[in-house]
């Protein structure tokens, strides 16, 4: 699906002319006077830019709609930041900027999530083993002393546990 919305997003934005050197900096006199019409077309105009800067970007774990989004979002403030100077090279910067942030971001939350599935397999094989070993289920601090955790650690990763049985269709209780 959101390869969907990407392509007709790219369709829809090849409808609109960008804009001419000139007409940009005549554009960027009006915006920061309050044009807003002014300011409506070279956001327009840009589009076409700030898609192909965020093309530069894929494959680097962001979906394509996803980088466009920050794109655009770093575009927006570029304009609302412009003061003097090359308005496409701070819009470069700015693209730059945000999808790196995101892209980042992106990354730390797979590793935290790759490290939380972790905590969770190994916390149900040791919670098996000392089921096994003791005759009965073991108990959070006995759990969290195996683990080398704290007893509130232990119960965050088993709430996550109920929380993605929960929300998951195919789950068994």
């Amino acid at each position: 699906m959101h390869d969907d919305v990407y392509q007709m997003y790219l369709e829809e934005i090849k409808r609109i002319p960008p804009c001419t050197a000139k007409e940009e900096e005549m554009l960027l006199g009006l915006a920061k006077s309050g044009d807003k019409a002014a300011r409506e077309r070279l956001l327009e105009g840009m589009l076409h830019y700030v898609v192909k800067l965020a093309g530069g970007f894929r494959n680097q774990g962001l979906p394509a709609g996803d980088l466009v989004q920050e794109a655009n979002m770093a575009l927006l403030l570029a304009l609302d930041q412009y003061e003097s100077g090359n308005f496409r090279e701070q819009v470069k910067d700015l693209v730059e900027e945000n999808l790196n942030a995101a892209i980042e971001m992106q990354k730390k939350e797979k590793q935290t999530e790759e490290e939380m599935v972790a905590r969770v397999n190994v916390l149900k094989d040791i919670s098996g083993m000392m089921a096994e070993e003791l005759g009965r289920e073991a108990t959070v601090e006995e759990l969290a002393e195996k683990m080398k955790m704290t007893v509130d650690e232990i119960k965050a990763i088993m709430k996550l546990t109920l929380d993605a049985m929960s929300v998951s269709p195919d789950a068994e209780i």
